[in-house]
């Protein structure tokens, strides 16, 4: 089992977000905010899951998932909450949110099936946030030249994604699913994650009036494919879950603890 902090972030998402809030660069910006759009629908997705999982699960072993669900729920619950703030802020720029209604659309094809398929995308959809958050908190110079209080929101984020990496994965295995299914829906999520990503981001840009500048190809280049980019330094582990004995504990490190203990100041613990 898992032990989870619900944290509160001491931040203030009422005051405007600036139209290239990610030190200036169009890339970065309508990167993070597209992913920014996906998460209101997505964690409350992951939540359903795996609430419904932990009804699924024989009554004599619920007790021991409690307390694990319930800081799962907080956690994602809280993300849900404040990227709603978040997003609130960059619609005022004229994005438009078109990655979220697709992702509600494809949710409808689960009603009434085995909670086991809704983990088993939860756990590939943890897989890669967990990645992502590794990467940026090794990668703090990304949001360096950000403001601190935008620097602790996505920071925070992915601290807490780290956290609860396992969480959907374990109650997935402990109802029984199995490898087969699991990497099937990791195929699948792979095709949907990525190409959604790029397609909200390219709209972001499109409507920032951004897209065709050599600056935001250059960066989107530098990081995503470059020596130290996203996609190259993510992909032996996100390959990883592909193997039968993966675990996502196997890919731990101490850069989510490392950035809440120092941090500590940013957020108040509201639950366990």
């Amino acid at each position: 089992m898992t032990d989870l902090t619900v944290r509160r972030l001491l931040i203030d998402l009422e005051r405007p977000v600036a139209r290239h809030w990610c030190g200036g660069d169009a890339f970065l910006t309508a990167w993070f905010n597209a992913l920014s759009m996906s998460f209101p629908v997505g964690e409350q997705f992951f939540i359903d899951s795996v609430r419904d999982g932990a009804k699924a699960l024989p009554e004599a072993e619920r007790a021991a998932w409690e307390a694990e669900v319930k800081g799962f729920v907080g956690q994602e619950a809280t993300h849900r909450r404040i990227h709603a703030l978040f997003n609130a802020q960059i619609e005022k720029h004229g994005l438009v949110n078109a990655w979220a209604p697709r992702a509600e659309a494809r949710m409808k094809v689960l009603a009434g099936a085995d909670p086991r398929h809704a983990l088993g995308i939860t756990a590939a959809n943890e897989h890669f946030t967990a990645l992502f958050a590794e990467w940026l908190l090794g990668h703090p110079e990304v949001l360096a030249n950000s403001e601190p209080r935008l620097q602790a929101l996505w920071l925070w984020h992915s601290a807490e994604e780290a956290e609860h990496k396992s969480t959907a994965f374990d109650l997935y295995r402990a109802l029984g699913g199995n490898h087969a299914w699991r990497v099937k829906w990791m195929r699948r999520i792979t095709v949907f994650f990525l190409v959604d990503a790029l397609r909200q981001t390219v709209n972001n840009l499109r409507r920032d009036g951004t897209l065709w500048r050599w600056s935001t190809w250059r960066s989107a280049a530098r990081h995503l494919l470059g020596r130290q980019g996203l996609l190259r330094e993510t992909f032996a582990p996100w390959r990883a879950y592909f193997r039968p004995d993966f675990h996502p504990e196997h890919q731990h490190s101490e850069r989510s603890a490392t950035w809440l203990r120092e941090n500590s100041a940013l957020f108040v613990a509201v639950g366990r």
